[in-house]
């Protein structure tokens, strides 16, 4: 693990650290993860209810409150609202918002987190690694700018310009009720943004640290239907079986390249897609063959000037080279009813405010630049930045989590956690 080196700090520097403690990120994660759990598991799956925010959101919003900011709470849905804490600055000077979401993935197989005593919202330490659904996305992060923010109020800290904490519902959702209603219904808006989100990928023994993501993947849903002739299982004979056909098309989904002009931030995972659900049969006919199965995929690592048309049209003509010459198939590609198509967004130059302060305190306490990349997964990031705003994702978390046992490093958060302070000093600049 690469330690931190010591640079010389202000004195008003050094007070702000030294409220940053590891029992003081502990304690704040451990209650974020257990509130208003298991309902602000939001599954992504169109078909399926919302989470519901709320408890999360009033903690959230209690908190602000006590530490003196202007705290207004906004909801597109009941039982959902986004949170928004202010603290004013001077007019002319820059703004910086300061988000994370509220909702985590759900957890649907407890009897998986061993690590957890088969609850997954108990959160639990096992040497540096914080266990619990919600450490990495994104209660744990969620912590980590609120203890950051925490630190400068209490000592003492008066900024020059203006900062907005922004904490989201919906994020898993891709942003629908969230980040989108906030900036298009509410009019939020800012010079810069930071997600607290995790950017760490690959080896951590090789490469402890955060990256920088300057971009984000885009992704989508798409259904692709199969359908065959439905006949007696008896007379196989006659039947086109709709679930033998779309098995066809399964290892050449794996394998196909989609249409795109490469960036140059390509992000760790490229254009691809991922088979999330088969569904084939129906209820009471299992005395028959099926004539139609459904593949729905998640179309990832989408990149700049790659669209929902570009996507249908490349899998449309993946199912007529599979299927050419068999009459008595039919391939159809749409997108998932419900769904959204989320485009990738063009990269924040890293010369540019936030990413210049970024790079600048994660240098003074890292002893090296952060890496620079394309986060894939989706967060509010893509919003804000769709919005024109100058929005990046920097946090702790590998950038890839697990599904089941889900963690986070305790020394990487709180390290994320010093990185914030500095960064919004440095932002926002301090008023003496």
């Amino acid at each position: 693990m690469q330690m931190s080196v010591t640079p010389p700090y202000s004195d008003l520097e050094q007070r702000v650290l030294s409220r940053i403690t590891e029992e003081r990120w502990l304690d704040l994660a451990s209650e974020l993860i257990r509130t208003g759990q298991p309902r602000s598991g939001n599954p992504l799956d169109p078909d399926l209810p919302p989470a519901e925010e709320e408890a999360i959101s009033m903690l959230v919003a209690g908190k602000l409150e006590a530490l003196g900011m202007n705290v207004t709470k906004h909801s597109a849905q009941p039982h959902r609202p986004n949170v928004l804490g202010v603290l004013k600055g001077r007019e002319g000077a820059p703004s910086l918002i300061l988000n994370d979401h509220l909702d985590t993935y759900p957890a649907v197989e407890p009897h998986k987190w061993h690590m957890t005593d088969f609850d997954p919202f108990k959160a639990t330490r096992h040497g540096d690694l914080l266990y619990a659904r919600g450490t990495s996305d994104t209660r744990g992060n969620l912590a980590a700018s609120l203890l950051a923010v925490q630190a400068l109020i209490e000592e003492g800290v008066t900024f020059d310009g203006t900062l907005m904490c922004c904490y989201t519902v919906d994020e898993e959702r891709n942003g629908t009720e969230g980040s989108i209603y906030m900036l298009n219904k509410v009019g939020l808006t800012a010079d810069y943004e930071i997600t607290a989100e995790p950017t760490a990928w690959g080896d951590a023994a090789k490469d402890w640290g955060m990256n920088l993501s300057v971009a984000n993947s885009g992704h989508c849903l798409i259904e692709v239907t199969v359908e065959g002739i439905k006949s007696h299982i008896w007379r196989p004979d006659i039947s086109v079986n709709a679930i033998m056909e779309a098995a066809k098309l399964l290892p050449k989904l794996k394998e196909m390249a989609f249409t795109h002009v490469p960036s140059k931030f390509m992000g760790h995972t490229p254009p691809c897609c991922s088979v999330v659900r088969i569904r084939g049969g129906l209820p009471g006919e299992m005395q028959f063959s099926p004539d139609a199965c459904t593949i729905t995929l998640a179309v990832v690592g989408i990149v700049p000037g790659m669209t929902l048309a570009s996507v249908i049209s490349d899998i449309e003509q993946l199912g007529q080279q599979t299927f050419a010459g068999a009459n008595d198939v039919k391939a159809s590609v749409r997108q998932v009813p419900g769904s959204l198509f989320v485009n990738a967004t063009e990269p924040v130059p890293v010369e540019e405010e936030p990413c210049r302060s970024l790079r600048a305190v994660y240098k003074r306490l890292m002893g090296r630049e952060p890496g620079v990349n394309r986060k894939n997964a989706f967060n509010d990031t893509i919003r804000f930045r769709e919005a024109g705003i100058n929005a990046v994702t920097f946090g702790p978390g590998e950038d890839g989590w697990a599904v089941d046992n889900e963690n986070i490093s305790i020394t990487k958060s709180v390290m994320a956690t010093r990185i914030y302070a500095l960064t919004i000093m440095q932002l926002l600049g301090v008023r003496t």
